[in-house]
């Protein structure tokens, strides 16, 4: 169905909208074709050949920030419960005004305590990330950047089923849940 057509002063009203409007879910980038690599030159005569993988490909930390691992999945319920908003933290471990080293001692120590209670849920307060449009260099969100590294190189990483992002209820961008696997009874 065509519409109306819009005057001057209505084009540049709606052009003003449509720039200061930012997608729910943004598009990932589209990726441009490389070159085809060059053939490899041919080995010289008398010489072998030794295979050399490349190093790991290092993810960045907007993709590594709550990422799930394969081994650290929650089932759908979960997700269900922090998307309605219907999950109690056991305990809150707040990290607000803190430095990067401090934070990270609390934060090895309010792990330990939650394991040694038997928590299920811990939630992490770490201040909300950066804005998108704020200048560079900034110190917002340092820490917040941080925790995922930090709590996947812990002693406690085996503890620990899955970071999620909080419900508003809880900080929303500016908090962490962090999972614990349920403890299993020795036998």
């Amino acid at each position: 169905m065509a519409g109306r057509r819009l005057d001057a002063e209505e084009a540049a009203l709606w052009a003003r909208v449509k720039a200061s409007v930012r997608p729910l879910h943004p598009r990932p980038p589209r990726v441009v074709a490389k070159a085809p690599p060059e053939p490899e030159p041919a080995p010289l005569p008398g010489k072998r050949r030794v295979a050399v993988e490349p190093p790991p490909a290092i993810p960045s930390r907007r993709a590594t920030a709550l990422s799930p691992s394969p081994s650290a999945t929650l089932d759908g319920s979960w997700d269900r419960r922090i998307t309605r908003g219907t999950v109690q933290p056991d305990a809150t471990l707040d990290l607000h005004g803190h430095n990067l080293r401090s934070a990270h001692a609390l934060l090895d120590a309010g792990l330990e305590r939650s394991i040694a209670r038997g928590d299920r849920v811990l939630l992490l307060v770490t201040g909300k990330p950066p804005r998108p449009e704020s200048e560079r260099p900034h110190a917002r969100g340092a820490i917040r950047a941080a925790v995922a590294d930090w709590i996947a190189a812990s002693r406690h990483a085996p503890h620990i089923a899955a970071l999620r992002n909080a419900h508003p209820r809880h900080g929303g961008n500016g908090a962490i849940y962090v999972v614990f696997r349920r403890s299993r009874p020795k036998h």
